[in-house]
């Protein structure tokens, strides 16, 4: 399926298994998302997103959202949407 680049992880916490991810685009609850980078392969669905702690249904760019993760992700790696073909 195609990729389109969202965003990239700022951060990860792993004590509440959240990512700190800066967006470069758009991002709905719902979405499904690839997290790819050196040591990391990650996709799921985006369950929850948070801006400064507030749920939210919708990030844009320039937004610094937290999403809950399904595993271990690191500063640096790349978040992509994956759009259905």
């Amino acid at each position: 399926m195609p990729e389109e680049r969202v965003g990239i992880v700022n951060d990860y916490f792993a004590h509440i298994g959240v990512a700190g991810i800066d967006l470069e685009g758009i991002l709905r609850v719902g979405d499904r998302i690839h997290i790819k980078g050196h040591t990391t392969d990650l996709e799921q669905a985006v369950e929850s997103l948070q801006i400064e702690h507030e749920q939210v249904e919708e990030a844009k760019a320039g937004d610094a959202i937290g999403i809950k993760v399904s595993d271990r992700c690191r500063g640096g790696d790349v978040v992509y949407k994956v759009t259905p073909a």
